[in-house]
């Protein structure tokens, strides 16, 4: 007989000492049909308050009281602070945003030498909506029409920056095609169009700010991708491959009558470690499946959590075989879904080669220098494939 035990999610201050990873082993299962899960586990995520921490929690609730697994989440403000522990092998998943591209791709924070292209995998993750909205009274109805109009962006957040950067070249447009105003936090980017401060900026579709603009004098109105342009997809891919259309109905200005046209993301993204345990993978996956209906009405948008929605491509980094093996049982894995996983496991492998070519070249020279020779070298490898 299975012994139950109550969930417990932990924080840091309540536990300091770190779980140690324990992959598939000291696990049990009341039969075949149930996965094999370990005891205990820990899950990196975003802080507490934010979507990805009240999502992890949820799934860590469902997961304890289906089989009594004990789930440890931690939460960190920063891109390193999550990875760190998986990388560390402190924890057996992670519940990433765009991070998890940045690490597969060595850009961002993880473009120094202490880092490089990580490689990562994915269970899969939640489909998020992203555009670029304006003030209605900007009088701006294609993105076209931008340049040269006041866009907001966020200092020091190259995860959204970079999303308006590839919404922009949708359009054939650069940041410097505009007037790009930067503005010191997220807040104050999402405001400042209600303050006169901007025309335009882009975010998810649901940010409190964003309503506050859509019930002001300004109104709100937001810039549409057509799924079927094909050439303005290729342009914004060649940006950030990860994208994918996307029709919304929720948010500021938004409904079932007044959808919009815009892209999709990831988040959380389902992050393992390339040499994970397959058979973790496996289960795991397994377990998030039977638990769905558990806990899919814990926030607004984790009914997008269903495998048909969260475990298909494009996602930020290639998805782990445990995983592939348990989406192809389901019947959900497709042969082009394979093509696009196995393209993308290219990639990640020309940039690490890349990148040690770079580190060999970067010897005994600046941090500056180094950056710019890593620059080289990823170009050279992207356009190689």
């Amino acid at each position: 007989m299975r012994l139950k035990s109550t969930l417990r999610v932990f924080s840091p201050l309540l536990l300091t000492a770190a779980l140690g990873v324990t992959h598939a082993t000291g696990a049990f299962a009341a039969d075949d049909s149930e996965p094999d899960l370990p005891r205990s586990m820990t899950w990196a995520a975003y802080d507490v308050g934010s979507a990805g921490y009240a999502e992890a929690s949820a799934i860590a609730d469902a997961f304890g009281r289906k089989y009594g697994t004990r789930i440890r989440i931690q939460p960190s403000g920063s891109s390193i602070g999550r990875l760190q522990p998986l990388l560390r092998d402190r924890a057996e998943v992670a519940y990433l945003a765009t991070e998890a591209f940045f690490a597969s791709e060595g850009v961002a924070d993880f473009g120094d030498r202490r880092w490089g292209p990580q490689d990562l995998r994915t269970l899969g993750g939640r489909p998020s909506s992203f555009g670029i909205f304006t003030a209605k009274d900007a009088n701006i109805t294609s993105m076209k029409e931008l340049k040269g109009k006041r866009f907001a962006y966020v200092a020091g957040n190259p995860s959204i920056n970079l999303k308006c950067d590839a919404l922009l070249g949708a359009a054939g447009l650069t940041r410097d095609d505009v007037d790009a105003r930067m503005f010191p936090t997220y807040n104050a980017t999402m405001s400042s169009l209600a303050q006169g401060k901007a025309d335009a900026s882009c975010t998810t579709t649901t940010p409190s700010q964003l309503y506050e603009l859509a019930e002001s004098p300004r109104g709100i109105r937001w810039l549409e991708v057509d799924p079927d342009d094909e050439k303005a997809w290729e342009r914004l891919r060649k940006i950030a491959p990860f994208l994918q259309p996307y029709r919304e109905t929720v948010g500021a200005g938004l409904s079932e009558d007044n959808p919009v046209n815009i892209f999709a993301y990831r988040y959380p993204v389902l992050t393992v470690k390339a040499d994970q345990d397959e058979d973790f993978v496996y289960n795991y996956l397994k377990a998030f499946d039977e638990t769905y209906p558990m806990y899919k009405d814990g926030t607004a948008v984790m009914g997008r959590w269903k495998l048909e929605n969260a475990g298909t491509p494009p996602v930020d980094v290639p998805f782990h075989p445990g995983a592939i093996k348990y989406l192809k049982e389901k019947d959900i894995w497709t042969d082009e879904m394979q093509a696009w996983n196995d393209k993308r496991l290219a990639r990640l492998e020309a940039l690490k080669a890349a990148w040690k070519d770079a580190i060999a070249e970067g010897k005994g020279k600046s941090d500056e220098a180094f950056a710019d020779i890593w620059a080289k070298h990823r170009q050279q490898a992207i356009e190689s494939l």
